[in-house]
């Protein structure tokens, strides 16, 4: 068409049309120039695609209303205009019109269906090592894959399509109603060859060793998706996918926060007041430390990058130690003879002062 009708004259309704009146209109048009009842007339193939663009215009009501302020500029154009429709896209909303899926006419249109396995699901324990670098693991899954030598063949009740085509007559005449075949599940396929051992799919259970590669930072109940390695799809479909659930080991000497890892690190009361160096872990390794002279028990170190990576984003976190000044529980009588001449020293008296702060302030300074 060179130009296009106005789509209320299209379907012979006024503005002021309700969806209901819009709908039936477009049904009634639909039904008449229908393809199916009118085999090589061009000029019906023509209007049946112009009624179906001018529903599905006013049909929406957000393209309902650009329509009527901005005509067929702001429509549009539909599914594309005119003469350019797409055949599929037109008879995908008769299930909205007719009822049912896809619906109506269209007989020989139906597609088969393609039949997805199953997923499985693995839970993977990971130390805080193998987090902080990112890992390569080989499993064992034992998983449905197709049986050797098996092999299919077109459903003969739907001819392959997936579908079967059901007439019955109306006052309209004859309509014809697509579902999906009963005896192929809509897949257009059947058992043909079925070996010995496998199901009704022609599926057998093996065990496989499947490799994955576990990105460094991933976190205690993460979900990991590889796709296709879980069960094989019915009748040559599409494999589902491997979930892999993280389960992180807990270390027996860090706790982690995130990509943040906390150090309880204990010195003895000698070298908090004379200052030391102590070894402390990382999840790389070790690393030395300085205990500075007169070291408070509660005193925080931030070791910057010492932490995890961070998933999806650049740099590492942080290696916190908490310094805790140990108390002998027991004291020999020499000891607590020293103990009580320093108890007496002014030195030994707490006299806090604006540098000496409580934990409260250390937590929020740390962070």
């Amino acid at each position: 068409m060179s130009q296009k009708r106005d789509y209320y004259e299209v379907l012979g309704v006024s503005k002021n049309a309700t969806a209901q009146e819009i709908k039936k209109s477009y049904r009634k048009l639909a039904l008449k120039y229908h393809p199916d009842k009118n085999e090589g007339d061009a000029a019906a193939e023509e209007k049946f695609k112009e009624a179906a663009e001018a529903y599905e215009i006013l049909s929406n009501n957000e393209k309902k209303s650009r329509y009527d302020q901005f005509g067929h500029a702001g429509a549009g154009g539909g599914f594309g205009g005119g003469g350019g429709m797409n055949m599929d896209d037109i008879f995908s909303q008769f299930g909205d019109v007719f009822g049912g899926g896809g619906g109506g006419f269209g007989g020989g249109r139906g597609r088969s269906r393609v039949v997805r396995g199953t997923n499985l699901r693995v839970k993977m324990k990971l130390t805080l090592e193998e987090i902080a670098e990112g890992v390569h693991k080989k499993i064992k899954v034992n998983k449905l894959v197709n049986a050797d030598g098996v092999t299919y063949k077109d459903c003969p009740t739907c001819d392959g399509t997936g579908r079967v085509t059901r007439v019955a007559q109306t006052f309209l005449g004859a309509m014809q109603t697509q579902s999906a075949c009963n005896a192929c599940q809509g897949a257009g396929k059947i058992l043909d060859k079925r070996p010995s051992g496998a199901d009704a799919q022609g599926l057998v259970r093996k065990e496989e060793v499947i490799e994955i590669d576990i990105p460094a930072g991933v976190e205690d109940g993460m979900q990991l998706s590889v796709s296709g390695k879980g069960n094989a799809g019915p009748f040559d479909g599409i494999a589902g996918d491997l979930i892999v659930v993280v389960e992180e080991i807990d270390s027996d000497h860090l706790r982690r926060d995130g990509e943040h890892l906390h150090f309880d690190a204990y010195v003895n009361f000698v070298d908090a007041v004379i200052g030391d160096s102590i070894e402390i872990p990382t999840v790389s390794g070790k690393a030395k430390i300085k205990i500075e002279p007169g070291t408070q028990s509660g005193k925080v170190l931030r070791l910057k990058g010492k932490g995890l990576p961070i998933l999806q984003g650049y740099g590492k976190g942080d290696l916190f130690v908490h310094i805790n000044v140990w108390t002998p529980k027991k004291v020999s009588k020499e000891e607590k003879e020293i103990l009580e001449k320093l108890k007496k020293s002014e030195n030994f008296i707490p006299s806090p002062d604006h540098t000496d702060k409580g934990f409260f302030q250390k937590m929020k300074d740390m962070f």
